[in-house]
């Protein structure tokens, strides 16, 4: 893959998507439907999944495509593919509390090397250059010209007093039982993939997720933290959290700038 054209293309169909979202986001009403697995799907999902599905195959036909929202693509096998959710935190969007993102993705060999989380409501945006050093970009956010960039990183946790973020819409008494576990300074709730993007800009240090999660759902916020100087490992036995499994579902997992003394379950 040649990242200095795959880059610019998942930021641009990002941007696209992002827009669309908030056409709708915006309009005073939109219907909720729900999917076989009873989550929740809008038009706002289906829209954006058009764009950037339409975008990534005109771009790049030849590599492997799965999108949450194409059950079909689902089957696909293999450990290099692109990966997007176009629409993370659709519970969010719902209610109209911002915290949702567009996640693009592209995996090798199981790894997540580059991605773009824009959180169009939060006019925030971070992705993955193609050096591999990840930055957050501010401006107006327009297609075809790059606004300001600023190189993100990891801080260096304190254990005596780490910064933690957790689900917002999932934090329950496991994740509160392992957060326990630390000496707390901070601890915050943030949706969707944009609690890797906390991790890597320093914001916090540690995200557990002690739940179910779709590789779709952190591809893109993994692939930004490591190039922020983070890492993401299995909750079960610290090993590196992997791409390209069998139903494209992901173990329990911690997203941390290393430094945090890493508890075990």
């Amino acid at each position: 893959m040649n990242y200095e054209e795959l880059v610019p293309v998942m930021r641009r169909l990002a941007i696209e998507a992002g827009r669309k979202i908030m056409d709708i986001y915006n309009s005073d009403d939109f219907d909720v439907k729900l999917k076989s697995d009873d989550s929740p799907v809008t038009i706002a999902d289906e829209a954006a999944d058009a764009i950037i599905s339409k975008g990534l195959s005109a771009a790049f036909p030849d590599v492997m495509l799965v999108t949450e929202e194409q059950a079909e693509s689902h089957k696909a096998k293999g450990d290099t593919f692109l990966i997007v959710d176009p629409l993370d935190g659709t519970k969010e969007f719902i209610h109209r509390r911002g915290d949702f993102t567009v996640n693009i993705a592209y995996v090798e060999s199981g790894v997540p090397q580059r991605g773009v989380v824009y959180a169009p409501a939060k006019d925030r945006m971070f992705f993955t250059q193609a050096d591999g050093q990840s930055v957050e970009e501010s401006g107006a956010f327009d297609l075809d010209t790059v606004g300001p960039l600023a190189p993100i990183n990891v801080a260096t946790p304190n254990n005596a007093g780490l910064m933690i973020v957790a689900s917002k819409s999932h934090r329950d008494q496991a994740t509160e039982d392992y957060i326990n576990k630390y000496a707390v300074k901070d601890s915050k709730s943030a949706g969707s993939s944009l609690k890797f993007c906390l991790v890597a800009t320093g914001e916090a240090d540690i995200y557990p997720r002690v739940g179910r999660t779709m590789e779709w759902d952190t591809a893109a916020g993994h692939a930004v933290l490591l190039g922020a100087g983070g890492d993401v490992v299995r909750f079960d036995d610290h090993t590196p959290l992997t791409y390209g499994k069998a139903d494209f579902a992901n173990p329990f997992f911690i997203a941390y700038a290393p430094g945090v003394d890493l508890k075990t379950a």
